[in-house]
């Protein structure tokens, strides 16, 4: 395989990306670096004249604010944001599935109501901030003295936040937290589920229709027990009961049809959109032709890579809810006095990312090549399978936490500068996006796909390896984030409106 350190990422680009340190002088297609550059950061192998579109993926990155001669080092010194959109090119066809791959099953739980879970825990969760530190210790207290005695349930899971009350009764902010808990409430790796209130908050219990819902849904207040430590030795009585229910539950063979696995990047770097985020695509892909659901999500981080996605929309009205949420977000920023361009972030722009449509053109390469069959709300219930959107804020709990109260079952989340994130209850798999990241925090990364730009594997190759990992993970196998604890503090629902 070529281990030449640099890489062209489409016939049409004015930048190479180093794959690994390139010194001042280096040779880089056929073009003498004039500054070092450092791995995951783009020279320019042209000349570029001063307001010129810097183009990256066969896209345009932004404009240059400065004359750039081939070798220079090219980034925020001499490049910036500008709206531009080149046309898209014919989109090509998405990761080739066998029979054998559409074949395919996991060991998951066959829920009464016909969906399947990939784990088997018992929520406990907060209808308001009020009620958050009963909650934890309720979980805490369960997972102490009644999950030693059931082999088949994975824990008992506080799901607490800081809204509730304060708030509106009516209006966004409810509407979003009231969709947002109550996916959570039916979410098909929750077991069983215990809800605790306050019992004078806005978000009442009464809300989300619980009383007679059976065994496993149950709910009360803390002002109703007769205060916390009431409400905890309350709460053991009701769990002991949904336990020994939940606690008969055993995997069976699930087609892998059933896996909904939501789409996720935090901490990138100028290595994401060439290694992680494709080969995750093609993992996408291959679920997508298996039945399965893949959410890629982000609204914020998929701007300046919209037409793209626009482009393979199943139809017009498909398109045209993709654009009302690019719109949506042009007016919220720009309502708060801020650009979409506020992101990149500081660790990002190290990482040799400099514009936002630079890090968009990488990150929508998550959601593979597969036609975009669906697009959703926050929080919204997924039923289509295929590559679906649901429109997302780009920071990664309150993203992973929509997706969550939507349906998906599992998460994959790529990283090029290290995030750490678990979001109970669905496993979240972790993917490096350069080598040097998984050999520094290989606890806490699941698949090094940095070997793509060493040349040591194929997009393609580390794709299957991806779709594989989420096959076994479905069926049980442990993640990194699993294994160390993550997954309690990153539920964060979307906080919108006023705090009254």
């Amino acid at each position: 395989m070529d281990k030449q350190p640099w890489i062209i990422l489409s016939a049409g680009d004015n930048v190479a990306v180093a794959t690994s340190a390139i010194a001042e002088g280096s040779t880089v297609a056929g073009i003498a670096a004039r500054q070092k550059i450092e791995p995951g950061h783009k020279v320019a192998i042209a000349d570029i004249p001063l307001g010129s579109a810097v183009v990256k993926y066969g896209q345009a990155i932004g404009r240059t604010t400065a004359e750039v001669k081939a070798g220079d080092h090219v980034h925020s010194h001499n490049l910036h944001f500008e709206n531009d959109r080149l046309a898209a090119t014919a989109n090509s066809a998405p990761a080739e599935a066998t029979a054998e791959d559409k074949a395919r099953t996991f060991m998951g739980y066959r829920r009464a109501d016909g969906r399947a879970a990939t784990r088997n825990y018992i929520g406990i969760i907060a209808s308001v901030n009020c009620s958050t530190t009963v909650c934890r210790a309720i979980a805490d207290e369960a997972n102490r003295t009644i999950l030693p005695h059931y082999d088949g349930i994975d824990g008992f899971v506080p799901i607490v936040h800081d809204q509730g009350c304060g708030m509106s009764s009516t209006g966004d902010g409810m509407n979003v937290l009231h969709r947002t808990l109550a996916g959570y409430t039916r979410h098909v790796n929750f077991g069983g589920v215990l809800m605790i209130g306050l019992g004078c908050e806005v978000n009442q219990l009464t809300l989300y229709g619980q009383s007679g819902a059976g065994a496993s849904k149950r709910h009360f207040n803390i002002q109703d027990a007769g205060g916390s430590r009431r409400a905890v030795e309350r709460a053991m009585g009701v769990l002991r009961e949904i336990a020994a229910d939940v606690g008969k539950e055993k995997r069976v063979p699930i087609s892998i049809g059933e896996i909904i696995i939501g789409l996720q990047c935090g901490g990138s770097d100028g290595f994401s959109g060439i290694t992680a985020n494709p080969a995750l695509g093609v993992a996408a892909d291959l679920l997508a032709a298996a039945g399965g659901t893949a959410i890629l999500s982000e609204t914020s981080e998929i701007y300046g890579a919209e037409h793209l996605l626009r482009s393979r929309a199943v139809s017009d009205e498909v398109a045209r809810k993709l654009d009302e949420k690019i719109a949506w977000w042009e007016d919220y920023v720009a309502l708060h006095g801020a650009s979409l361009d506020n992101n990149p972030s500081p660790g990002n722009k190290r990482g040799g990312l400099t514009t936002i449509l630079e890090k968009s053109l990488g990150a929508v390469a998550k959601g593979g090549r597969s036609p975009l069959t669906a697009v959703y709300g926050y929080a919204e219930r997924v039923t289509a399978p295929g590559l679906v959107f649901m429109d997302t804020p780009g920071y990664d709990p309150v993203s992973a936490t929509g997706q969550v109260a939507g349906g998906a079952n599992m998460i994959a989340f790529t990283t090029g500068r290290g995030s750490c994130f678990g979001c109970r209850p669905a496993p979240s798999l972790k993917l490096s996006s350069n080598s040097a990241l998984y050999a520094s925090m290989e606890e806490d990364m699941d698949i090094d796909c940095g070997t793509i730009a060493t040349g040591d594997a194929t997009i393609s190759g580390k794709g299957r390896e991806i779709f594989d990992l989420i096959v076994d993970t479905a069926s049980g196998k442990k993640t990194k984030s699993e294994i160390f604890g993550y997954g309690d503090n990153e539920f964060v629902p979307w906080h919108l409106g006023a705090t009254l």
